[in-house]
């Protein structure tokens, strides 16, 4: 039609509302309690929980644990090379809010005093990036979670399940006029509206993070980008349960025979009969 304007073309011919092709593996460190690798399209990062039998200053004796995490990306993550933090002498404003973003991500979901006086750090290493690095760190930084504890649980070293609920987090933007979900590094460049949404399986929001990047936004657009990602996590919390799955039928299987009640002692009568 002359004078339309054709919506812009995603790679791989991806609709609007539809993820990149999303793979996570865990047992991805040999030494690790819990790691995983999450793959989202060309973004991948490898993800590990490691346990310490410690808790901050602030936090001994009272009967809690701590989960913390840290975010860092290789040098040759990116198209040209970046130079290390450490070699800087400072981390960057940028990693830094993006491992407290993680950090938080994380606590929502965990009852800190059913590991009293561990903690849980966990560290996110982007090996490439191609946008959403963050997101997909929180995605894969759950699982690992989830396997660290399912370790101290089959160990025996902690007696409850830490996990009050699951976590997972996706971008959506506006390019070119257009709403898409999990935005690559193209699309994020371009973006006029960028959105980080991380929330629980059920759709509860943790943490909302938005910028107009070209423009400001209206507030059905800002419920247009939130319904989005809302829907694509429900297809992330989906695929971290796949990714668990054998984890999760070992954990239920020690929790259900620690809440297995014991049968009322017989009496001797019944034991022994008649004399």
């Amino acid at each position: 039609m002359a004078g339309s304007t054709a919506p812009p073309t995603r790679a791989n011919a991806r609709a609007a509302d539809a993820l990149r092709p999303v793979r996570i593996t865990t047992g991805t460190m040999k030494h690790a309690e819990g790691s995983a690798l999450v793959e989202a399209g060309d973004t991948r990062v490898l993800v590990t929980a490691s346990v310490e039998p410690r808790v901050p200053p602030w936090l001994r004796e009272r009967g809690e644990g701590w989960v913390t995490a840290e975010y860092a990306m290789l040098p040759r993550a990116t198209t040209s090379r970046t130079q290390r933090e450490s070699k800087q002498g400072r981390q960057s404003g940028r990693s830094a809010e993006i491992q407290r973003l993680i950090g938080r991500s994380l606590r929502a979901v965990v009852d800190r005093k059913a590991f009293p006086e561990k903690s849980v750090i966990v560290d996110c290493d982007v090996l490439q990036a191609d946008g959403g690095t963050r997101t997909a760190a929180v995605t894969g930084a759950y699982v690992a979670l989830a396997e660290a504890f399912a370790r101290l649980l089959l160990t025996g070293d902690i007696a409850a399940w830490p996990l009050t609920g699951q976590v997972a987090a996706v971008s959506a933007g506006i390019v070119e006029g257009r709403p898409l979900l999990d935005l690559d590094y193209t699309e994020d460049a371009a973006a006029e509206v960028d959105l980080n949404v991380v929330a629980t399986a059920g759709g509860e929001i943790v943490e909302i993070q938005g910028t107009g990047e070209e423009r400001s936004f209206r507030r059905d657009e800002l419920d247009a980008l939130v319904d989005l990602a809302l829907a694509g996590i429900t297809e992330l919390t989906a695929i971290q349960n796949r990714a668990l799955a054998a984890t999760r039928a070992e954990v239920e299987a020690v929790l259900a025979k620690s809440n297995r009640r014991p049968a009322p002692a017989k009496s001797e009568k019944d034991l022994w009969g008649e004399p």
